[in-house]
């Protein structure tokens, strides 16, 4: 397990001494002061245990639950299609002493060479979806694991959920996230942390945004430096001095060239105030100079500009799925001869077949699959109840299987759920 290392940054170059940690650090097993950190409900009985290595049976978590308490049952939850391990388990005791104890004394122990994480399974969501005592930490040493953190952390209130960011290859992405049973312990750790040197790495430590929140706090940001786009070729940088100077003091204007020195029509323009710059966005994005329209905005990072694309991309996905909803039908286990004509002609005796498909490779073998759209919701709900009336209607050998199309977070919630 890495050892963590805190110490206070020190105020300023006075060569004093930083003061220590809080006195309750946390010592083995997640206990500080000889408590067990984990919250303990009434009554709480069943564990979550997550990490789980993808080929870690029901007996193996037997056999090591199974040295602390009496068990009722075990499940490893599958796909429900090919039945690999999801890689969470959730597990009950007769008691809740026992399901504390297995939480204190398990938590975090290799199995198959991979540290499980366990929790108490709350059956209500809405705790865990609130983000009530969510924080998040980033900037950390590579060497800090779940245990690390949990340790860390664990002085400042009792833990539900704590979690270090890794990659497929299990290396950590430098930062994390841990949920405190209430909003002042996770108040009390961020006071507490916040800009302190853990493993000689000053950390962030703050409250965990949802990501639409991060999207509202990132869209009401203010800004000084603006981009600008479609810039005539004659454009040079006084021309941008000139035009956006007239709606505040500017600090710099440039037009972006190539190694010839030939623009590359954009450019960027940075303001002393941020109203100045919001002002000058609203007023000159879209305003023609030298018969070119400007494009006018505030300048982002890259990842910015990805974020926004991404979120665009999604919601006209959502929009055109919408839009088809109840007309698009999934069909698998065709005859790799199936062609799109044949596909459509064997559903038009249930209606009109707007558009047909089916799913293909790079080399234009079929994958098995394909889906069907019809000009209305009967239509298509009769083609699916009829087939499946049949018992799946056969195709060249093949029992057609026929649904509504689906989202893939549609699919996930519903087996979820199931």
């Amino acid at each position: 397990m890495a050892q963590i290392q805190v110490q206070r940054q020190q105020a300023a170059a006075t060569g004093a001494a930083a003061p220590p940690p809080p006195q309750s650090m946390p010592t083995q097993n997640g206990m500080a002061g000889g408590v067990a950190t984990g919250p303990i409900p009434l009554g709480s009985t069943s564990l979550y245990v997550g990490d789980l290595d993808l080929n870690v049976s029901e007996a193996q978590l037997a056999d090591l639950f199974g040295q602390v308490g009496q068990l009722v049952s075990i499940r490893v939850c599958r796909d429900q299609t090919t039945r690999r391990s999801l890689g969470y388990a959730y597990i009950n005791f007769t008691n809740g002493q026992e399901a504390a104890r297995a939480l204190e004394l398990l938590n975090f122990t290799p199995l198959n060479n991979s540290p499980i994480r366990i929790m108490y399974s709350h059956r209500d969501p809405s705790l865990r979806k609130s983000g009530a005592g969510n924080i998040y930490i980033k900037n950390l040493d590579k060497a800090i694991d779940h245990k690390a953190l949990h340790d860390t952390f664990s002085a400042f209130g009792n833990i539900l959920s704590c979690k270090v960011a890794t990659d497929a290859s299990g290396q950590s992405k430098g930062y994390g996230f841990v949920q405190f049973d209430t909003e002042e312990a996770a108040k009390n750790a961020i006071d507490k942390l916040n800009g302190m040197l853990i493993n000689d790495k000053q950390v962030y430590v703050g409250p965990f945004l949802r990501k639409q929140e991060r999207d509202s706090s990132t869209s009401n940001t203010r800004f000084n430096n603006v981009f600008v786009k479609n810039l005539s070729e004659s454009t040079a940088d006084e021309d941008l001095k000139n035009v956006f100077g007239e709606y505040g003091s500017i600090t710099s204007a440039v037009v972006m060239r190539d190694g010839d020195g030939k623009s590359r029509c954009f450019g960027f323009v940075n303001f002393e105030n941020a109203d100045d710059a919001a002002k000058a966005v609203e007023a000159l994005n879209g305003k023609k100079f030298d018969d070119k329209e400007w494009f006018v905005a505030k300048a982002q990072k890259k990842s910015e500009r990805e974020q926004e694309l991404k979120g665009r991309f999604e919601q006209s996905m959502k929009e055109a799925v919408d839009k088809y909803q109840g007309l698009n039908l999934y069909i698998k286990n065709l005859d790799d001869t199936i062609s799109d004509e044949m596909l459509k002609e064997m559903f038009s005796e249930f209606g009109t077949v707007t558009s047909c498909k089916v799913v293909r490779d790079p080399s234009g073998v079929s994958k098995g699959s394909g889906f069907v759209a019809f000009a209305t919701p009967e239509e298509a709900s009769r083609a699916v109840s009829q087939i499946n009336e049949m018992n799946g209607k056969m195709i060249v050998s093949k029992p057609l299987y026929v649904a509504h199309a689906q989202r893939k977070e549609e699919r996930r919630a519903r087996l979820q759920v199931q």
